[in-house]
């Protein structure tokens, strides 16, 4: 197996080329980098028979990931989350094809654990020590988790409602942990503002936010590898995706790209879905009104933490990837994803987290209004695990103090 054929980064906006070895954050332009391969060589070198008998991890792909030498690889084992066929819900939805891809598995109970072995790998081998992260919750996690594991120091700045068990993951970890009062664009704001203040000196923090640094999509790119792996190299029809930053989705269609070229799979290409949440939607507003870039989202509010993203860095890309497509972007509501939540794990054994829940709602209205068909090939992404979300859910099982419910919903009194 080849080592990592990629060759240098480019802006998304402006094409502007950067050195693949040091440490950027966004082009002069404030465009996201992106990082280019040789794939004309890894399609000489790597066929995709060569994955027989490869490391059963994201890291099969090491050849179209940006690490360098083996020994900076961080890993807890990420990736290779399975496909879960759904019958019951698939029925009762009408979809005959529904498939879930459980991100919830991963390390840290969710998928951004991709992004951030990838990332920290980077980290490792260009030498950074100090890492800062605004997150609404999982990303904090999975930094704190591969942090310990890389030795490294990391600042996390999430909002003050965000889950507990966030919370309480990154504190075990070791990472230093300030709540702020606000959204993730106000935790975004103090995580910028730390980096300038530290820029030049000794440990000076490097800021590892979403699409601020170009390795973390290349982690999250590993989803569509997998995922035409899984399905014998043919994509399905849609894919639905939480859309709250929207960089699991630029990922995979960068995956999709990079594979063509690889010649691993054909030129077609799933319709590629934003699903948000009613509270906090601009990517579907932008895509209703046709344009390029979404608006700040004033009054952002929904239990799925991971969707209360006022205004995504990577709108752009989203869109285009939904666009290009011919996919579209759907809202749905609190309440619906929350039933789909908890209907799911009844009917299926899967609890995911609201914002997987949110694409299973998605799924049941488009098959209604006839936008996706019933023998439609589809995935749902469940981005993250439901225990992540206890407080979330505990709203519809309320627990009182002086005892515990039977299955009837009676009050069981100690005696």
């Amino acid at each position: 197996m080849p080592q990592t054929c990629k060759t240098h980064l480019e802006c998304s906006l402006c094409s502007k080329i950067f050195d693949a070895g040091r440490a950027w954050n966004l082009c002069d332009c404030g465009g996201p980098l992106l990082v280019r391969y040789d794939l004309a060589r890894l399609r000489a070198e790597w066929p995709r028979e060569s994955l027989t008998g490869a490391v059963n991890s994201m890291w099969r792909y090491a050849p179209a990931l940006p690490v360098s030498h083996p020994n900076s690889i961080v890993s807890l084992g990420e990736g290779m989350t399975p496909l879960l066929t759904t019958r019951r819900t698939g029925n009762r939805i009408g979809a005959h094809n529904l498939v879930i891809k459980d991100e919830g598995l991963n390390p840290t109970g969710s998928f951004k654990a991709r992004g951030l072995s990838c990332a920290i790998s980077m980290c490792v081998e260009m030498g950074v020590k100090v890492l800062a992260i605004p997150s609404a919750g999982n990303a904090a996690s999975a930094l704190s988790a591969y942090a310990a594991a890389a030795g490294l120091e990391a600042h996390i700045f999430m909002p003050a409602d965000v889950p507990q068990a966030n919370f309480i993951e990154c504190k075990a970890y070791g990472a230093h942990v300030t709540l702020v009062d606000g959204l993730i664009s106000d935790c975004g704001r103090i995580v910028g503002e730390k980096c300038k203040t530290t820029a030049g000196q000794p440990g000076a923090w490097f800021d590892i936010s979403t699409l601020k640094e170009p390795y973390r999509i290349e982690g999250k790119k590993t989803m569509g590898y997998e995922l035409a792996e899984q399905l014998n190299w043919i994509l399905p029809d849609a894919i639905l995706y939480p859309a709250g930053g929207g960089v699991g989705m630029i990922g995979m269609w960068k995956a999709f790209v990079e594979m063509e070229a690889l010649g691993w799979i054909s030129s077609k290409r799933p319709k590629m879905i934003a699903v948000q949440a009613t509270g906090c939607q601009p990517i579907v507003r932008a895509f209703e009104e046709g344009t390029e870039a979404s608006r700040f989202w004033d009054g952002a509010s929904t239990v799925a933490a991971g969707l209360r993203v006022p205004k995504p860095l990577g709108d752009r890309l989203t869109l285009q990837a939904v666009r290009e497509s011919a996919g579209c972007a759907i809202a749905v509501s609190d309440r619906d994803l929350m039933d789909a939540g908890i209907r799911l794990a009844s009917e299926e054994g899967i609890f995911a987290a609201p914002e997987g829940a949110s694409c299973v709602a998605a799924t049941e209205r488009l098959i209604r209004e006839g936008f996706l068909k019933p023998d439609d090939q589809i995935v749902v992404y469940n981005t993250g695990s439901g225990l992540k979300y206890l407080e979330a859910y505990s709203v519809r099982f309320p627990r009182t103090a002086a005892g515990q419910t039977d299955k009837l919903g009676g009050l069981i009194t100690p005696r």
